[in-house]
């Protein structure tokens, strides 16, 4: 199967999940649309989750801003954002921190992203905050996205900042 192909069968299963509501890691909203209503601040994180996790696997590549190609930290953030959210998030993971509202880590929510300092640099790795204390990211190391913890592991110590991109 081709990287286009297992994306968007990622992408399918994550949406039947989240719609069936077996996914119990998105805290799903009133999603409802009517005509001419635009969708809600949850559900675009909650659609920023979805794309996010249907990139799992996903070949990591420094610089890297497509799947095709392969993606990095601030790529993959990028490039979710964009096709999930229609929004423009760009740079760096330090410039994307400027870009975001500071939170408190307790009050974090789907689709916020979290900062850390993984090189002795502030604001060198993003990630995408999926609900339940986990996160996906385009680590270098594995060399492919992936979910980790925030409650345990490498990452937990090196969490810096957390921002919210929605309301």
């Amino acid at each position: 199967m081709n990287q286009r192909a297992y994306f968007s069968y990622q992408l399918i299963f994550g949406a039947a999940l989240a719609l069936s509501g077996c996914a119990g890691m998105f805290s799903m909203t009133n999603s409802s649309v009517g005509a001419g209503d635009t969708p809600s601040h949850d559900t675009k994180a909650n659609d920023v989750v979805i794309y996010a996790l249907g990139l799992v696997e996903t070949g990591y590549q420094f610089g890297g801003k497509n799947p095709e190609a392969g993606l990095d930290c601030s790529g993959m953030v990028s490039h979710v954002f964009a096709q999930a959210a229609g929004r423009k998030i760009s740079g760096s993971a330090a410039n994307i921190a400027r870009q975001g509202r500071a939170i408190e880590r307790a009050a974090l929510r789907p689709g916020d992203l979290v900062f850390f300092n993984t090189t002795g640099t502030p604001f060198s790795h993003v990630g995408i905050y999926i609900g339940e204390q986990r996160f996906v990211h385009a680590p270098k190391s594995g060399g492919k996205v992936r979910t980790d913890s925030l409650a345990s592991g490498w990452f937990a110590t090196r969490v810096q900042a957390t921002r919210r991109y929605f309301d």
